[in-house]
């Protein structure tokens, strides 16, 4: 396989090939966590350090482990990099742990970690895969906080409820009331709202690429009449 150009990998990560508006992946997660900002980056974060790791791990051993037990070797690095991640935040974010509850070690089945470390890492050098690790999860991460905001602006008119779950009770300062005296709309909260809140973002990014395609053509019009 051909060496891809960080540029390349970035571009395809965030945007291109992004996993949680292009290529539909880890629905589960980013549909039952994105329910407010700071759970859906905090995910996303853990998803991101996960994917960036385990990348790198397989690039570091594809040269040696046979091809008939790779999906196994696979998921066991997968499986030891989401147990510490579980491990930590249970000790140091154990609040925020509670909250996400089994979404973080389900990690594990997620099928965006093992898509890359198949499709890319296995077949690409340590600093690039680990790269591509780092941009797809950023990617989720970033569509985990667009979700995440739509739906805890509309569901109760605020941004960054729940953030002293991470930083401690002092935190409770850095939540913003956007809308005050803000009674709620409880479907933007339940999991109807987070396929309405997708489907918007998708409905947005096919809406900006059409746009950027139709530049194109017409730019290449201009240049070929003159």
């Amino acid at each position: 396989m051909s060496e891809v150009s960080y540029g390349e990998i970035a571009g395809n990560g965030l945007w291109k090939q992004n996993t949680g508006v292009v290529q539909l992946l880890g629905m589960c997660p980013l549909l039952a966590v994105s329910s407010s900002v700071v759970n859906g980056v905090s995910l996303g974060l853990a998803t991101a350090i996960v994917m960036s790791l385990s990348n790198f791990s397989v690039s570091l051993i594809r040269n040696l482990v046979p091809s008939e037990i790779r999906i196994p070797v696979f998921i066991l690095i997968i499986a030891s990099l989401v147990t510490m991640i579980q491990l930590t935040m249970k000790a140091y974010l154990h609040p925020l742990y509670l909250v996400l509850g089994i979404f973080v070690p389900l990690i594990v089945t997620n099928c965006i970690v093992l898509a890359r470390t198949e499709a890319f890492a296995s077949k690409q050098k340590m600093l690039p895969s680990l790269f591509d690790g780092l941009m797809m999860g950023f990617g989720l991460t970033l569509v985990l906080a667009l979700l995440g905001g739509m739906r805890e602006l509309v569901g109760k008119g605020t941004l960054l409820s729940g953030i002293d779950l991470v930083f401690g009770e002092s935190a409770k300062s850095f939540v913003i009331t956007v809308i005050p005296n803000y009674h709620g709309f409880l479907l933007a909260i339940l999991p109807p709202g987070a396929f309405i809140g997708l489907g918007m973002l998708i409905a947005l990014k096919n809406h900006l690429d059409s746009r950027a395609a139709s530049r194109a053509v017409a730019a290449q019009h201009l240049l070929q009449g003159a």
